[in-house]
């Protein structure tokens, strides 16, 4: 198997164009991929990678022997999920990703029970809020809210997730309920923002007697942490747009109250990404359809 993983280092050194970051998805030292390189170099006789100070950017030779060692993988991965459909005890690890609320608040509290179901199934969960480049971060499964713009990808719909506009009673105190969407975006009200670096302006997307509108909407506060918005919001200082589950508990306290009914956020979708190649793996399928009920069943109530 050393050949192997060898060929499994140079995919990731490949696409990550860092060998510290290749070895830290492949839960190896810095030391042992680049040992790794060398075996590989030292048996095919060639250079794979030319080294700079901090990258490394692959040889002719090295890009001719990506899209064979890809190849490799994926006919070995594929017999490995071919022989774990027949024999029923899928095995391996699955890479995870989702944004932070989705992800501790659904996915989070229902992979211990899954892990008791398949326990030779280890799942390595990542949070974040920000985009994510799936292919490049060796992700097997993304779960999202919205649309994702990757059409390389296998989509998979969980539900329609609802969507609310609210603030904390003491905000709607002092600065009144908005009447109007455009008393969003011209300063009148304070909106709270989730935006990660190199996002887009953002706008919220909201119903109107025309239709959907979108508006660029103003306020003092952004961060790529969805909960620290919601904190935010908590503590007055101004309107947020989220996933109705996550408010749910503060709206029927009253720690949060709705703004604007009428305008209501549109719904977005709530579903996963996986590589084409991933979609025979039978740990995928698994994960993802024991998931899917009870993350749609959470997200209507």
């Amino acid at each position: 198997m050393s050949y192997f993983e060898n060929i499994r280092t140079f995919i990731r050194v490949y696409e990550l164009g860092n060998m510290s970051a290749a070895a830290r998805d492949q839960r190896i030292s810095a030391a042992v991929a680049s040992s790794r390189i060398a075996q590989l170099e030292e048996h095919l006789k060639v250079r794979l990678f030319q080294r700079t100070t901090r990258q490394l950017h692959p040889t002719e030779q090295g890009q001719i022997f990506y899209g064979g060692a890809c190849k490799i993988v994926e006919a070995v991965e594929q017999a490995e999920a071919d022989v774990e459909s027949v024999t029923l005890t899928p095995r391996g690890s699955l890479l995870v990703a989702a944004p932070l609320g989705i992800g501790r608040r659904l996915i989070a509290p229902l992979i211990p029970k899954f892990k008791e179901a398949y326990p030779l199934i280890d799942i390595r969960l990542r949070l974040s809020d920000r985009a994510l480049d799936i292919t490049g971060e060796g992700l097997d499964i993304a779960f999202f809210l919205g649309l994702p713009k990757d059409s390389a990808l296998k989509i998979r719909k969980i539900a329609d997730c609802a969507r609310v506009l609210c603030a904390a009673p003491a905000y709607v105190q002092q600065k009144g309920h908005p009447k109007s969407p455009q008393e969003l975006e011209d300063g009148t009200h304070d909106c709270l923002n989730l935006r990660y670096p190199g996002a887009p302006e953002f706008q919220w997307p909201l119903q109107t007697s025309d239709g959907t509108a979108k508006f660029a909407v103003k306020g003092p506060f952004e961060t790529d942490d969805g909960d620290v918005l919601t904190s935010w919001a908590l503590e007055g200082h101004g309107i947020i747009l989220k996933p109705a589950f996550e408010v749910q508990e503060h709206l029927k306290t009253g720690a949060l109250v709705p703004v604007l009914p009428e305008h209501a956020p549109i719904s977005v979708q709530l579903g996963c990404l996986y590589s084409h190649r991933r979609h025979q793996d039978p740990k995928t399928r698994l994960f993802i359809d024991f998931l899917a009920k009870p993350m749609a069943k959470a997200v209507a109530t």
